[in-house]
């Protein structure tokens, strides 16, 4: 089983959320949060004043997937949330050694 952890621009979540239904993924976590990478952040004007925001809100979903769909989840993450502009994201892979389901003890990919 993999972890798949992606961060990527707000406004870009309903697309991935469609995508990630078409390759089969039936459930994912989804966070608010805050960041910045090589953009270090933006400039935004407020009452005429403009000031320096450091942390660019982004969307960070989480999605443990079998081993079999981790290829194809990563791709239609990235083709769903690409903007071709800076700061639209990462996506992480992780390996997952056990998971369980809590109301039926199901595990490994049972509990997915």
């Amino acid at each position: 089983m993999k972890l798949i952890k992606a961060i990527f621009k707000p406004h870009r979540l309903d697309a991935v959320r469609e995508a990630m239904g078409e390759v089969g993924i039936q459930g994912m976590t989804v966070s608010e949060v805050k960041g910045f990478g090589r953009q270090k952040g933006q400039t935004e004007i407020y009452r005429g004043a403009e000031y320096q925001v450091y942390f660019v809100p982004k969307v960070q979903l989480e999605t443990v997937v079998p081993d079999e769909l981790a290829d194809r989840a990563v791709e239609a993450i990235a083709a769903a949330a690409r903007t071709d502009r800076i700061g639209d994201g990462k996506i992480f892979v992780l390996d997952v050694d056990r998971a369980v389901r809590i109301r039926t003890g199901e595990e490994g990919d049972e509990a997915l």
